[in-house]
């Protein structure tokens, strides 16, 4: 099993688990002085490394080496492709206003912005809640011009490990990531939107472990 470095407080958590099993992130939390967001990028490494087992309305357990090899095998051997979902993609030059319709109907968090099938760019309900506040026209103002722009946009690729994503995720504390295939065109170097891997994705494959 590969060696995976610990922050220091991610091995405060552990043995505060090991000795309290088992223990909900409220308890962590008490025990550390701190809130349970605080915890939440944490308790999600350790988990998604193979260190806890997190039981709902039960609370997390240490797991032995054992099986933390197992569950980490199982994780690191799993790909981006084979949990993605369907990409919610919207072209540039379309409206705020159509933006926030399709972020409605699709129920996403994030919609990602593409031109000429290329991904050009994101947009978080966060921007479209800026603009709104702004008194901008969102039927007239083109979605292309709030959305975060290339090369600004943190990706992933259907070979990537479920480990890999989820770590990008947390670190850029962002919702979901789009899943992209590399095209050369004219020398450039594109993307084609294939998918989108989300903090949704990451609980379906807890609650598939029985994490």
């Amino acid at each position: 099993m590969r060696n995976i470095e610990l922050k220091v407080r991610q091995q405060e958590i552990l043995e505060i688990v090991k000795a309290h099993q088992p223990i909900t992130s409220e308890n962590i939390a008490k025990y550390l002085n701190v809130s349970r967001s605080a915890l939440r990028s944490d308790l999600t490494v350790l988990t998604m490394s193979g260190f806890l087992e997190a039981k709902p309305k039960v609370g997390y357990f240490y797991v032995k080496s054992e099986e933390r090899e197992r569950l980490s095998k199982l994780i690191q051997s799993t790909k981006v492709g084979n949990l993605m979902s369907l990409p919610i993609v919207i072209d540039e030059k379309s409206s705020v206003y159509d933006g926030i319709v399709a972020m409605f109907l699709e129920d996403v968090g994030t919609l990602i912005i593409v031109s000429e099938g290329y991904l050009v760019g994101v947009v978080s309900r966060k921007d479209f809640l800026k603009t709104a506040i702004g008194g901008s026209d969102i039927n007239k103002m083109p979605i292309g011009m709030i959305m975060t722009r290339m090369p600004n946009v943190v990706v992933c690729q259907e070979t990537d490990s479920i480990l890999e994503a989820a770590k990008k995720i947390i670190t850029h504390e962002i919702d979901s990531l789009p899943v992209v295939v590399e095209h050369c065109k004219d020398g450039e170097l594109l993307y084609k939107v294939v998918g989108r891997f989300s903090k949704t994705n990451i609980a379906i494959q807890f609650v598939e472990l029985g994490l």
